[in-house]
């Protein structure tokens, strides 16, 4: 079979090496395609060095089917089509509260250890969510992502036809648009970038670009003083921060989608003023994954329309030197077959 590594110096190579039978408890997954996710691209530029083990093979937004089962898996059948939940909680205590994918030792899968880009996959069996025959294995790697998205709309607590913005018009916020759109929520997409703009725009969203148009003076025609009732800060930049309490209306609630590594200002008395509430949203829960999934199969978004380009697992350097060429990408994968 062949893997991909991360070798260090923004290098990866690929290798030959002896297929592995799974052990007890785990699966062995045919991987079909792996996107590239930001936290990836991080991993390239020598960001997370001191917590990758070198050289290793990530990735974790994946599809794939079983391959083989090892001892004491019950449930799954040689040639479903699945997918994987990356999070290993075995470590989780009482202190987590039953809250298993934010417990303190929290490993991710594809980051803390081996992941998806190469032919085979050996994972643990409570990984895995299967998908539908009628599942497209290439969307299905969006499956990943889009978890995130509805773990943020679900936090949100957003109802049908209230008002959503989403700050930031990337991958992720493109995916928590759609989400939100499920919801029944009229949705404004926040977002600089034109080439972004238009292929909102392409898709059906409601987009302002806030370097032209005030956005909150035009939140606040659209609502008839109302402002919104859920904020989605995705872009993790100040300019999101400024503006996401002055587009918030009375008891607004904001989602935290973005990572912010630093402190950043804000301005915390806006959130007395209006009763505004903060939400932290990190990554997903199985019921996240199981809404994802139904979205995918149902494929009622244009998902398609995310998936900026497809290379095989051989050019997988290229891959992410083109990541690098192109800022206004979205979602690229890895055909791992």
């Amino acid at each position: 079979m062949k893997a991909s590594l991360y070798e260090g110096n923004q290098t990866f190579s690929v290798i030959e090496k002896e297929l592995e039978a799974p052990a007890k408890g785990e699966v062995r997954i045919k991987v079909a395609y792996c996107g590239v996710c930001g936290t990836d691209v991080h991993i390239y530029h020598g960001m997370m060095d001191k917590r990758v083990n070198i050289p290793i093979t990530i990735g974790h937004e994946m599809s794939g089917t079983v391959d083989a089962i090892g001892e004491d898996v019950k449930g799954f059948a040689v040639g479903e089509k699945i997918t994987v939940r990356p999070l290993d909680n075995r470590g989780e205590t009482a202190s987590d509260k039953g809250h298993s994918h934010i417990a303190k030792a929290l490993k991710f899968i594809g980051i803390d250890s081996p992941g998806a880009m190469q032919q085979y996959w050996n994972v643990p069996a409570f990984t895995l969510h299967k998908l539908k025959e009628e599942t497209d294995l290439k969307l299905a790697a969006l499956i990943e992502p889009l978890s995130v998205a509805c773990h943020d709309v679900r936090m949100s607590k957003l109802k049908k036809e209230e008002v959503a913005i989403v700050l930031g018009g990337g991958p992720i916020g493109l995916l928590v648009a759609m989400v939100a759109k499920s919801k029944g929520a009229r949705v404004i997409i926040s977002e600089v970038n034109d080439a972004r703009i238009k292929m909102a725009e392409g898709m059906g969203f409601e987009v302002v670009n806030p370097i032209n148009t005030d956005l909150v003076a035009y939140v606040d025609q659209q609502t008839e003083g109302g402002l919104a009732d859920v904020v989605f800060e995705v872009a993790g930049v100040q300019a999101s921060l400024d503006v996401m309490t002055e587009v918030a209306g009375i008891r607004g609630r904001i989602v935290m989608v973005a990572i912010h590594g630093e402190k950043k200002p804000v301005d915390l008395f806006k959130f007395f003023w209006k009763e505004l509430e903060l939400i932290g949203a990190r990554v997903y829960e199985k019921e996240d994954y199981e809404e994802s999934i139904q979205l995918i199969t149902d494929n009622n978004y244009n998902f398609d329309k995310i998936i900026t380009g497809t290379k095989p697992l051989d050019e997988i350097q290229q891959i992410f030197e083109d990541i690098d060429k192109n800022p206004t990408g979205m979602k690229f994968l890895v055909d791992c077959q």
